[in-house]
């Protein structure tokens, strides 16, 4: 046996005789600075501590804030100056980063001067805020959100820029600088945010041509200002055109249900009337009957009712015409108050088979239903609840 073995078995047989210390607890649940693993962000996993996020960001801030160890000064509008750190304006900004190895190339001793100028020191401050820590206040995003999206575009902060657009599409874009972040956002290379704002644009032309912004714009950029009143009368021209075409479409909806109203007070008409020369069995008919109040409606479904009667391909599907008197027949049956004694054929029938239909069908039907009723206000009416009375000869 080796010296190994005789070592394990040595201390296995003192062991035996000994009370080993209780293991630790197992890991409890995980509290907001416990390591949980993997998270879920936006959809996508991040790996890390759950409080290092608000930790490190706390940690930035009070870096920026406190200006140790800076060796760039920012100079801005009005004299004002922003200390910084030169190794994170060139890891957050490769423009940035260019233009310290350019002044370093010059010489300049520390601290390097940048000029940012164009925009107030407060929206700079904010926007190397952003360098340091991906974070920003509320309240400045809301008042710098345009000079933010241009410094993020120009010294190439993709990450600021995502949450300028977002920002304006969720609620900072307004009738007052949307004409302003219109023309920001051709110049910044941002499609969407150009689409919104024409949008925008478009839909409130009246309001935003009263704006300041449109006024200057139109002073600066007049080729710009008539292409946004071309768009504004071609959508105008495309909502005059669209509303024709839905009033044309409630019109052809209107005749048809109407159509569809006297075909069904015509069908009982015949049916308990007599009409021409079809009626009931025990209805005497004369030859020179008094024309009807329906005229072309009663004498199309007389022809519809002969050729449903001696049609050899009467089942439903099998005949267009066969088809459209099942439908009809249905129709009626749907709308009639009293089928146990309705004179119109099949209409007890019907409804029986109404009750076996999908839902799907039935759905279908009822909203059929529902506007020829209401396009008429004929659900209480007469002849439907009295088709199988007779009239007087």
């Amino acid at each position: 046996m080796g010296k190994m073995e005789e070592f394990i078995t040595k201390q296995t047989c003192q062991g035996a005789n000994k009370v080993f210390p209780a293991p630790p607890p197992l890991p409890g649940p995980a509290t907001n600075c416990r390591r949980k693993g993997s998270l879920m962000k936006n959809g996508s996993a991040i790996r890390g501590n759950i409080c290092a996020a608000t930790a490190t960001r706390a940690l930035w801030d009070r870096l920026f804030d406190g200006g140790y160890k800076t060796d760039v000064i920012i100079k801005t509008d009005n004299g004002g100056i922003i200390c910084a750190h030169s190794n994170i304006l060139g890891m957050a900004s490769p423009v940035l980063r260019g233009m310290l190895k350019q002044a370093k190339g010059f010489g300049h001793r520390r601290p390097i001067s940048i000029h940012i100028h164009g925009v107030p020191q407060d929206a700079v401050r904010a926007f190397i805020r952003f360098l340091y820590s991906s974070s920003y206040e509320k309240e400045e995003m809301k008042e710098f959100v345009l000079p933010l999206l241009v410094m993020s575009h120009t010294y190439v902060v993709p990450q600021l820029k995502r949450v300028c657009e977002q920002q304006l599409e969720h609620g900072l874009l307004t009738i007052e600088n949307v004409v302003d972040a219109f023309q920001l956002s051709l110049l910044c290379d941002a499609p969407r945010l150009t689409l919104i704002a024409h949008r925008m644009i478009v839909m409130t032309c009246k309001a935003v041509r009263e704006t300041e912004g449109w006024k200057a714009m139109k002073k600066s950029n007049p080729a710009l200002e008539k292409e946004l009143l071309e768009s504004m009368m071609d959508e105008e021209h495309g909502r005059d055109i669209m509303m024709q075409k839905e009033k044309n479409r409630k019109s052809n909806e209107q005749r048809i249900y109407l159509q569809l109203c006297e075909a069904m007070e015509a069908l009982v008409h015949i049916f308990r009337d007599g009409c021409r020369t079809i009626g009931p069995h025990d209805k005497d008919l004369k030859e020179h009957q008094t024309p009807c109040d329906y005229g072309d409606c009663c004498k199309g479904l007389e022809l519809l009712v002969r050729h449903f009667a001696s049609c050899k391909l009467r089942v439903p599907g099998g005949c267009i015409h066969c088809k459209r008197m099942w439908q009809l027949l249905e129709l009626h049956s749907r709308l009639c108050t009293d089928s146990n004694s309705c004179r119109v054929p099949l209409c007890r029938n019907l409804k029986e088979k109404i009750r076996k239909q999908s839902k799907k069908d039935e759905i279908k039907w009822k909203i059929l239903v529902k506007r020829i009723l209401r396009t008429k206000r004929i659900g209480g009416a007469p002849i439907f609840v009295s088709s199988n009375s007779n009239s007087s000869p």
